[in-house]
């Protein structure tokens, strides 16, 4: 089911590393809206208001509403500063959404089937996930909220590129435009298998040297 977020924030005009800091104090974010045709605005957002809507996946890869100063725009997340130590957002940038306009976001990928495919539940494989999200281009009626990878029919050492993702209509891979074809996932047998199996092939070859040097005679 689709979300629907509101992001309320207020205007600021006084700007600076030391602002920031107060704003901070003062449990808001700092944060900008730019892009279209209009020009960009610094914004400050409920701090608590930002992180419960971070706890959702969906807020990464949707279109918003920003409601600033009781005037609403469409808008997506571009990027996100976190704290390295805090459970704190530090800045938050907003893109302005221009209907008809292409536009370039990163979506999640979200692996299903794996629960049949035969390398995993009848060879014992892991699933490598080697990529776990994807930069795609699209209007914005097409944004998806995630990319669905279907890997229900891998066997062991089997993989899945990038260009056999089935992506929604009016959706590229920006990857894919400019001629990649990286391994998205792949099903392997597990590393703790595969030493164990190393070390039993080691301890046959040694016990067949012993073996050797039983049969010979001393001169």
């Amino acid at each position: 089911m689709s979300e629907d977020f509101i992001v309320h924030a207020e205007t600021r005009t006084v700007q600076g590393t030391g602002a920031s800091r107060r704003l901070r104090r003062s449990g808001r974010v700092p944060a900008i809206l730019y892009g279209g045709a209009s020009e960009p605005v610094q914004l400050s957002i409920d701090h608590n208001e930002m992180l419960r809507h971070l706890e959702h996946e969906a807020f990464y890869s949707h279109i918003l509403s920003i409601d600033v100063d009781g005037k609403t725009e469409n808008a997506v997340l571009k990027d996100l500063q976190r704290h390295p130590a805090k459970a704190q957002i530090l800045h938050a940038d907003f893109m302005r959404v221009v209907a008809g306009q292409a536009m370039r976001m990163t979506v999640p990928l979200h692996f299903v089937g794996e629960d049949t495919s035969p390398g995993i539940k009848n060879s014992g494989g892991v699933l490598d996930r080697q990529r776990n999200e994807l930069e795609i281009e699209c209007l914005p009626k097409n944004l998806p909220e995630y990319i669905e990878v279907d890997v229900s029919a891998l066997d062991i050492n089997d993989s899945i590129h990038l260009e056999e993702l089935t992506l929604p209509e009016g959706v590229e891979s920006v990857a894919k435009m400019h001629g990649e074809n990286w391994t998205v996932a792949a099903v392997h047998v597990p590393r703790v298998a595969v030493e164990e199996s190393d070390e039993d092939a080691e301890t046959d070859a040694e016990g067949g040297e012993a073996a050797d040097g039983e049969g010979e005679s001393e001169d």
